[in-house]
């Protein structure tokens, strides 16, 4: 595909921004998350797999609802019951590599993107090359009660007591609730300090992301709380890699019971890396990838 940025029509006439850098013909379709993230770090994907001696050419998109992608009135019910599901998300998945010429190609995701991938390679697994299940789990439930271990870890008990009282009062926007959120964010998530995922002002997805999660990463009260996949791994037939960073929301022993559940998975995770591994430790986080790929290209996977 040629290198920059293209805009696709989709079937529903709205329109998704989407760009890619690097050569080569391996291809690799990156999935952000939020849901209502941004392709943002995945901006030097292409780079950073070069660095590790791997051509790939990397495709990033903006999900119908966040930053450069048409952003629905999720305030009309009917737009709100009609976009907002997974199942419109996992078709746009497929849309997007129809409309970009994919197919033998790698999927990665992260985090809500990591969700869109084990679902995809599930329906359309006949696509796909290979799966990366980027900082996700697959039983939101597990993922609860890690962040709720992860505040306990970095917040006094009255800190803990004060959110908990914000969150039963849908008091999100207090000062102090927020400062306690940014405390966990710089712990947890964006542990590369100043976060280059920052903007100076709200660019959208905030629709999205408020139906599914909530109000931060450390609250549930959107439709993933009622997410499980567990029992649908076994379906997964391409190799897959597991990539968790040491020190994030997404609870480890989880991941290691996917790789169990997953036939043909490996697991590895990214030292001092949070949720966004990516940016804390690329270097690591890259060379895992990029040996994945590599063994996968060459007929050598295994777990």
């Amino acid at each position: 595909m040629k290198v920059g940025t293209k805009i696709i029509t989709l079937n529903n006439g709205y329109h998704l921004w989407t760009n890619t850098q690097g050569q080569g013909n391996i291809h690799l379709l990156a999935l952000h998350g939020g849901p209502g993230g941004t392709h943002e770090y995945w901006e030097d994907a292409a780079y950073q797999l070069k660095q590790q001696g791997l051509d790939v050419q990397v495709t990033m998109y903006d999900q119908l609802g966040s930053l450069y992608s048409d952003q629905p009135d999720y305030s009309d019910p009917k737009i709100a019951a009609e976009y907002l599901t997974y199942e419109y998300f996992l078709d746009e998945v497929d849309e997007v590599r129809e409309k970009l010429g994919l197919d033998n190609f790698y999927l990665i995701g992260q985090s809500w993107g990591g969700l869109l991938v084990q679902e995809y390679a599930v329906k359309y697994g006949k696509h796909l090359k290979g799966a990366i299940i980027s900082s996700m789990v697959d039983e939101i439930d597990e993922y609860v009660a890690a962040v709720n271990r992860r505040r306990q870890e970095v917040l006094p008990q009255t800190e803990i007591d004060f959110m908990r009282r914000c969150e039963a009062a849908n008091d999100y926007s207090n000062k102090r609730y927020q400062e306690d959120v940014h405390i966990l964010n710089i712990n947890f998530v964006d542990r590369k300090q100043p976060s280059k995922l920052s903007h100076l002002y709200d660019l959208g997805g905030s629709a999205v992301y408020n139906a599914f999660q909530g109000d931060n990463e450390f609250v549930i009260t959107g439709k993933l709380k009622d997410w499980h996949f567990r029992s649908q791994l076994k379906n997964i037939q391409v190799p897959t890699l597991l990539t968790f960073g040491e020190i994030e929301t997404m609870p480890l022993s989880s991941a290691a019971i996917m790789q169990k559940e997953i036939p043909h998975a490996r697991l590895v995770t990214t030292p001092d890396g949070g949720h966004h591994h990516m940016v804390d430790n690329p270097a690591v986080y890259y060379k895992h990838l990029a040996d994945f790929i590599r063994d996968v290209e060459s007929g050598n996977f295994s777990a």
